[in-house]
């Protein structure tokens, strides 16, 4: 569901951003090596500090490390998010005012296409001013608002390096995934659920036999159980065929999906937030997915 109602928002959601998104950015100037130095700080201008180290990029800013993990990572030192083409024509970079972002390891990032910067120069230029009631910042840089960015970072730089070890992840967790799960049909008291199972299940099961041509099993225990050997293969030769994007995105929704059922019960009343996130967190993995793919 979650899905679908991301996809039905999309058109409107990019067609209303600032008008200023719509268009490239002017070209910036010809940039040098990576910007030096360490720390969260992030800056529009050389600090004076700095005046002498002549290595310092002046046409790009580079995100803190902090940022795939941080609340706030400082505040808005920027005035606008644009886009532009790369400076070697293969791609699509964003531009916070006249420098190209870059990622928390420094490196450009590079999207592949425009529709995608566009979104993630949307996420950079609504990082309004926003009071704060725990402290005397009154604006700041929030990731937790920013799921494409981090997502295209985690594409970036993450699935490059770890591929093999998030595929082998998502495989140990296709055994346990609760779509396998079926409530016994012979109580009264889980007859009810057996029933919504059929309805919402059921078809994603036979989409699965007629994908991979396996029809999966179904058990009845939340520790799991085992598919066929075919099956296991289909989906893990599937998975090693995906680009950096498309991996980036089913891990993010299979971690999701999970946290929810790790998550679930904690808190009287925490459902409903449960949910909510759990359905930005799989929305944004969506819309990320079709924006790289030039959707």
């Amino acid at each position: 569901m979650a899905t679908l109602a991301a996809r039905r928002l999309l058109p409107r959601w990019v067609a209303g951003g600032r008008c200023r998104l719509l268009g490239t950015a002017a070209e910036a100037s010809p940039g040098g090596e990576d910007a030096g130095g360490g720390g969260d700080a992030i800056y529009l201008k050389k600090p004076a500090a700095a005046a002498a180290v002549s290595t310092r990029d002046e046409t790009s800013v580079a995100m803190p490390v902090s940022f795939m993990t941080g609340s706030v990572v400082g505040k808005r030192f920027y005035r606008d998010a644009t886009v532009r083409r790369a400076d070697d024509g293969n791609g699509w970079t964003v531009m916070l005012d006249y420098r190209t972002l870059k990622s928390p390891a420094k490196r450009p990032l590079k999207l592949s296409s425009r529709a995608l910067a566009m979104a993630i120069a949307a996420e950079w230029e609504y990082q309004v001013l926003i009071p704060s009631l725990t402290s005397n910042e009154s604006d700041g840089i929030r990731p937790f608002t920013m799921p494409l960015m981090k997502l295209a970072c985690t594409a970036l730089e993450r699935v490059p390096v770890t591929r093999k070890k998030i595929v082998d992840n998502l495989m140990k967790k296709f055994h346990q995934d609760l779509v396998f799960c079926r409530s016994p049909d012979d109580s009264d008291l889980t007859i009810g659920v057996h029933k919504k199972q059929q309805e919402k299940i059921d078809p994603i099961l036979d989409w699965v036999n007629t994908e991979f041509g396996f029809k999966p099993v179904v058990y009845t225990t939340f520790f799991g159980g085992k598919q066929e050997e075919g099956l296991t293969m289909a989906v893990e030769a599937v998975l090693k065929k995906t680009t950096d994007c498309e991996l980036a995105s089913i891990d993010a929704m299979a971690a999701a999906a999970h946290s929810l059922v790790d998550r679930w019960g904690l808190v009287e009343g925490g459902h409903d937030v449960d949910i909510a996130d759990l359905k930005v967190q799989m929305s944004s993995a969506v819309v990320f997915l079709g924006l790289s793919r030039g959707m």
